[in-house]
């Protein structure tokens, strides 16, 4: 079972869960924050019986984080992609700025900016940075039965 397809006539590849694959592929428009829920619920629907307790959670906030900080410091469309494999989960978003990402320590009257990258780097099995020739990816793993 399929669900999304790529089109012939825009070139766009739309969401797509098959049976054997488990991927997810969403592009996200240029500053439209409302994709920020929508991308939560579509990896929802992709991880539903996926892991141990509160990893498919966990997965949904690292993602928004990952999909909030592309759509806010670039402007330019950006990429999500998830791919569920027997072991574990990979989750990529890339964007189209070739300008790297820093974690940065938020400071302290400040609670709501910063804190994206360093959610990503604690609570991720495993992340990182890849440029590509037109801007970069960001992703990160999580294991499926990690505690």
């Amino acid at each position: 079972m399929t669900a999304g397809a790529f089109s012939a006539t825009t070139g766009e590849e739309a969401d797509t869960i098959t049976e054997q694959a488990r991927r997810l592929r969403r592009r996200l428009g240029r500053a439209d924050l409302r994709a920020v829920p929508e991308a939560r619920q579509a990896l929802r629907e992709l991880l539903l019986h996926w892991g141990k307790p509160g990893r498919s959670e966990i997965a949904e906030l690292l993602t928004s984080e990952l999909v909030t900080n592309a759509l806010l410091h670039t402007d330019d469309d950006a990429v999500l992609t998830a791919v569920v494999e027997p072991g574990g989960l990979r989750v990529e978003v890339r964007d189209f700025v070739a300008r790297r990402p820093e974690p940065y320590a938020p400071v302290t009257d400040d609670d709501t900016h910063g804190r994206g990258l360093l959610l990503v780097q604690s609570l991720a099995d495993t992340w990182g940075v890849r440029s590509h020739g037109v801007g970069k990816s960001v992703w990160f793993e999580l294991g499926a039965e990690a505690a």
